[in-house]
């Protein structure tokens, strides 16, 4: 059986939630939701560690934090792991190419694949090496070739990647980079089916080193957006600028867990902003989502202009989410749903057997979770260096496998110490562990996380409290910090954004 092409569709800072398709009140996702109905739609889907570094090395890796090292968000730590995905799949024969957002270092780090077009879209890290300041940013040069504007950037409208404010794309739509992503996949694609054609090439190694007419691909697409700036072409900006949306929801424990603040900052995590800025927040946000979910569609028309679409896996997953306002929190990092819960959508040729139309929630799936259901697709074997799962027996419609985890732990530094947080995609525990503060809330009855059950002093919540404060002793014992003594939790404990025991092999 000829192995399949593999498409592994890579969106930065998008919910789990935002896809019309999945009942979302206000974006419009028509072409996203039309693939989702070809396969698998994961609705329990989680970033262990939310926010893009940590994110990346999990989707990279197939690792758990615990196993790459990464709890917290820090640049300029070089990532120099053996194993990658992208490795994997070009020593088994695959040819294999990244455009756009890797965020590694150094910028230009490969990550096993043959090629990379880079876009990373962060500001002073991705127009140059912080260090020597040379130019790293392959978008940024084709920009500055297309528009014979020698000192033309990205950010000359002047707003920023962390901040609220919104407004459209100043340039034609093609200059976007959402746009140059898919224009850039669409190069490759075209390009590989040439090479195919004419019987050229070595086939990059593997199985015998098969020629090029046999050779599959590896492309990996990356979106910088929807993450900020919000800067979408004007006609999406301005379906949603003055669409009626329902206020974000705001926990019955906001202030309690997090403070009163009345922050009107524009990067602001934590913020009280007026209605018309958040307005705007949440029109540039979806309006990225809906110029994503055309391109997106491009890029699967080309697919099946070029015949390739049949042979193709196709993967949509996104690091994290980004919390909008619900509960007044902004950006991600944070255990709730708005931002630790994630996309993952999968489609397979029909030779693998993946169901159609189907939506699995009965199992919780994590960013690590890709790479060995991308080497299975494949055929090849996955390392033992890998903490993932394949997915691909529920994309088949099979039962949760034995072994499969009975809940996900999660983490990330933040001020005053790290948060931890343990789902089974029922019910959800936080722990805070620089005070000791916790959370539980019922997901299946409170999906929106209004209702910390640990604040009701009722027998039954203090139980299930005590119950899954254990589980989380259980995940962080034998950590290095220190997060727990005789088999229980201890807060004030200091982290950092790397676990010590492996800072040093990053």
């Amino acid at each position: 059986m000829p192995r399949p092409n593999i498409l592994l569709i890579s969106v930065d800072q998008w919910r789990g939630d935002a896809f019309s398709g999945a009942g979302h009140p206000v974006v419009m996702t028509p072409y996203l939701d039309q693939w989702a109905a070809t396969g698998t739609r994961f609705s329990r889907a989680y970033s262990a560690t939310p926010t893009c570094i940590p994110a990346r090395a999990a989707l990279l890796l197939g690792q758990s934090q615990e196993r790459h090292g990464r709890v917290g968000y820090r640049d300029g730590v070089p990532w120099d792991y053996p194993t990658t995905l992208a490795g994997e799949l070009t020593a088994g024969g695959y040819r294999t190419q990244a455009v756009g957002k890797m965020h590694v270092y150094p910028e230009r780090n490969p990550m096993g694949f043959q090629d990379v077009a880079l876009h990373d879209g962060f500001l002073h890290f991705a127009r140059r090496n912080h260090r020597d300041l040379t130019e790293v940013d392959d978008y940024l040069a084709w920009l500055r070739e297309e528009t014979g504007d020698p000192t033309a950037d990205y950010a000359d409208h002047g707003i920023d990647c962390n901040s609220v404010v919104a407004r459209p794309w100043p340039r034609e739509e093609r200059l976007h980079p959402t746009n140059w992503v898919v224009s850039r996949s669409i190069e490759f694609l075209r390009e590989h089916t040439a090479g195919r054609g004419e019987g050229g090439g070595d086939g990059g190694g593997g199985e015998g080193g098969e020629g090029a007419e046999e050779q599959p691909f590896f492309l990996m697409a990356s979106f910088h957006r929807p993450h900020p700036p919000y800067d979408p072409p004007a006609w999406a900006f301005e379906q949603y600028v003055h669409q009626p949306m329902p206020e974000p929801p705001v926990g019955d424990w906001a202030e309690e867990m997090w403070g009163a603040h009345a922050s009107t900052a524009a990067d602001a995590p934590v913020a009280r902003y007026d209605a018309r800025t958040l307005q705007r927040a949440r029109a540039g946000y979806y309006g990225h989502m809906s110029h994503i979910d055309q391109q997106i569609n491009r890029l699967l028309e080309e697919l099946t202009s070029l015949g390739l679409r049949e042979d193709t896996v196709v993967c949509l997953v996104a690091d994290h989410g980004e919390l909008m306002g619900d509960h007044h929190l902004f950006r991600k990092s944070l255990p709730y749903e708005g931002s630790a819960r994630i996309p993952f959508l999968l489609s397979t040729p029909e030779q693998l057997g993946g169901r159609r139309g189907q939506v699995r929630g009965d199992a919780v799936v994590e960013l690590r979770d890709v790479m060995p259901t991308l080497l299975e697709c494949a055929g090849l074997p996955v390392p033992d260096s890998v903490d993932g799962r394949s997915v691909l027996p529920l994309h088949r419609g099979e039962p949760v496998p034995d072994g499969w985890r009975p809940w996900l732990h999660g983490e990330h530094t933040h001020i005053g110490g790290d948060v931890h947080y343990l789902t089974d995609g029922r019910e959800k525990y936080v722990w805070r562990s620089g005070d000791g503060a916790e959370q539980l809330f019922d997901l299946a009855a409170d999906p929106t996380e209004l209702h910390d059950l640990a604040r009701a002093a009722t027998p039954a919540n203090q139980e299930r409290v005590a119950l899954w404060r254990g589980r989380t002793a259980e995940a962080l014992d034998g950590r290095p910090e220190g997060f727990v003594k005789d088999g229980a939790l201890v807060a004030g404990v200091p982290v950092g954004a790397l676990i010590p025991s492996v800072a040093d092999t990053c």
